[in-house]
């Protein structure tokens, strides 16, 4: 019986799964099985898993499409490990992260666990500015492992770690659309687990590689979160309601602000017309504001100007792209009383 099995869902990724099986065979630390699940692809990685036969202990299976914490189940109903690590099929593994993993398990065991994500060096800068927006503490609060936090780390199934018995106990993941990994999460805490952060535990997180999934990913994500709040009531925090609180600061500045052109161009006298120009002022300085706080802050820690500037839209976007899923899924099942969850279509699940 190995130490780990790593359960890899797939959906039309043979590349990034090949370049994820590279690094495994590179890992300083080698209990370990490998469980590749086929979500029921069009174009199918089996060709990666056989070239890699002969460097890792390697299992590939395929099963009707049933969306990404079906296939983790599918693939924890055959695992053996003492723990089951979940990798989403876009991340690559520096060589001593199963190391670091049995390092904090030998210095302080525990029931769950989970680490962060970096850009690469060979990622390109719509890559880095998607990975530095969904990062940073001035952006998401630091809930997905920086050092500084708003909230309690809850591991996400692109780098997550669970015991075999934990497992068995909650069952896996739930035939949830979206979101199904902070309910696992949730569910892991409720159930009085020990959860840790392995911050020496971190991948390369690819994402998505353009704006328009980058949006359509962080819009599931924020509707997911009021289906979260009605599966487990009280687990909202003030830091999930931050991204709809800036989309509806943005829209009001820019309320504000096309009320000061019609002043500026339309006013019936040089003061309303001077009331209209400093009103459109102030109305661009936050946010101007903001966008130089991040390209200054992503450029440092890119080493990239471009990165930085690039930095400013996927920010925007991050934050609007969520606050406009949490608002829209708050008014059509809080207000509306509407059922079902209403996500894309599972391919967008998996970044398709």
């Amino acid at each position: 019986m190995p130490a780990y099995s790593i359960i890899v869902p797939v959906y039309n990724r043979p590349e990034e799964v090949a370049e994820l099986l590279l690094s495994l065979t590179k890992q300083t630390f080698r209990d370990f099985d490998v469980h590749v699940v086929e979500d029921g692809s069009e174009v199918v990685c089996e060709g990666a898993c056989n070239h890699f036969a002969n460097h890792l202990d390697i299992h590939y299976y395929v099963k009707d499409n049933g969306g990404p914490g079906a296939a983790r189940n599918f693939g924890a109903e055959h695992a053996t490990g003492d723990y089951f690590i979940v990798l989403d099929s876009d991340v690559v593994l520096p060589p001593g992260y199963i190391a670091a993993i049995d390092d904090e398990l030998r210095g302080e065991p525990a029931d769950a666990f989970g680490g962060p994500d970096r850009a690469h060096e060979d990622f390109t800068p719509v890559q880095k500015a998607i990975s530095y927006a969904m990062t940073s503490f001035f952006t998401t609060g630091g809930i997905r492992g920086g050092k500084q936090k708003l909230d309690k780390f809850y591991p996400r199934s692109f780098n997550m770690g669970v015991s075999r018995g934990l497992w068995h106990k909650l069952g896996g993941f739930r035939q949830m659309r979206f979101g199904e990994d902070i309910d696992f999460s949730i569910r892991i805490f409720k159930a009085g687990a020990r959860c840790r952060l392995f911050p020496d535990a971190w991948v390369w997180h690819k994402r998505r590689t353009d704006f328009r999934r980058f949006f359509r990913q962080v819009r599931n994500s924020g509707a997911a979160r009021i289906n979260l709040h009605l599966l487990h009531p009280g687990s909202m925090k003030l830091v999930h309601m931050l991204p709809a609180l800036f989309t509806v600061g943005c829209l009001c500045l820019l309320i504000l602000f096309c009320f000061g052109l019609f002043l500026f161009f339309f006013g019936p006298d040089h003061m309303n017309q001077a009331c209209g120009f400093a009103l459109c002022e102030l109305t661009l300085l936050l946010p101007l504001l903001y966008a130089l706080l991040i390209f200054v802050d992503s450029s440092v820690r890119n080493r990239s100007l471009w990165v930085g500037l690039l930095s400013v839209p996927a920010s925007f976007i991050q934050l609007i792209g969520y606050g406009t899923g949490f608002l829209s899924a708050a008014w059509k099942r809080l207000v509306m009383k509407e059922k079902g969850e209403g996500f894309d279509s599972n391919a967008q699940l998996y970044g398709a």
